[in-house]
């Protein structure tokens, strides 16, 4: 059973505020009475539970997963029998989901580690955290529950620190900057998120490595983990990032993929205490 205090938001947003859970995932576990407010059940995904309100969850017992195990190449930088750091590639989807139901990296880890965790649901076995699909670099994967929870934690309570290189359209006009705006599901399309002053608390730090005529490398580190956070506060501030057809500006430079790539990664290791920091750099394309 997992605990949560209720804030005054919608309940699956609450399950799902952590990083282990998606938000349809956590509507599902609603929905099938998984979960309960001060003891009661409650089947509403959109209820909001009074602030201080004890909100029970309890993990329904892991089934085989559905996904299938696939010889594809896959670079694994660590592993032990608690977690693995690997490199995903550009354009590979995370986990199978409609209209990409094998081919991603969930049916690779799958295929190449011994076990995964269960949290994530059928379909999302090991997965602490996410990339888009044409974003690349380190993810961390959870062979066990335990350390699934534990290594959730440090992203929530933003313990884990994360990296990424950027190439983003235009020149910037300081060297470094911040960027300290809430991001929340568009309200003019779904598919999309925006800037949004009623969303959800959002950081991102970013500084010049390189700066061209049109365009720059930023290092840029995410203090939150929202949905395509770096991408939306990029072109907030009118420097998207090139190769973004999502977020992208019209008369922004061509970019041969999306240029986005994690590269440092530094967390706890859930067990042993020791801290672990992984690099993995980036496509050459991503070099001034």
């Amino acid at each position: 059973m997992r605990e949560f205090i209720a804030d005054g938001t919608r309940l699956d947003v609450l399950l799902s505020s952590d990083g282990v859970l998606s938000r349809s995932r956590a509507a599902d576990l609603i929905r099938e009475g998984a979960v309960t407010v001060n003891g009661k059940a409650e089947t509403k995904p959109s209820a909001k539970p009074v602030a201080g309100a004890v909100i029970g969850l309890s993990m329904p017992e892991v089934r085989p997963a559905q996904a299938q195990a696939q010889d594809i190449p896959l670079e694994i930088l660590y592993q032990d029998e608690h977690l693995a750091v690997v490199v995903k590639p550009c354009g590979m989807v995370v986990h199978p989901a409609a209209g990409n139901p094998d081919g991603t990296l969930v049916n690779a880890l799958m295929y190449h580690l011994d076990s995964l965790s269960g949290i994530g649901g059928e379909m999302r076995p090991g997965i602490v955290h996410r990339l888009d699909k044409d974003t690349s670099g380190l993810l961390m994967v959870a062979k066990n529950d335990e350390a699934h929870k534990a290594l959730s934690d440090q992203l929530s309570e933003r313990t884990m620190e994360k990296h990424y290189y950027a190439v983003v359209a235009g020149v910037m006009k300081e060297q470094s900057g911040v960027i300290d705006a809430p991001i929340a599901r568009s309200k003019n399309d779904r598919k999309k998120m925006a800037v949004d002053p009623s969303g959800r608390p959002s950081r991102t730090e970013w500084k010049v490595v390189w700066q061209e005529k049109d365009r720059a490398l930023l290092d840029i580190h995410l203090i939150t983990g929202r949905t395509h956070q770096i991408r939306v506060h990029m072109s907030s501030i009118h420097h998207p990032v090139l190769g973004d057809v999502i977020y992208g500006a019209k008369n922004m430079p061509h970019a041969k993929r999306l240029m986005l790539h994690a590269y440092s990664l530094k967390f706890t290791h859930p067990v042993t205490g020791e801290e672990m920091h992984f690099t993995a750099p980036p496509e050459a394309c991503f070099k001034a």
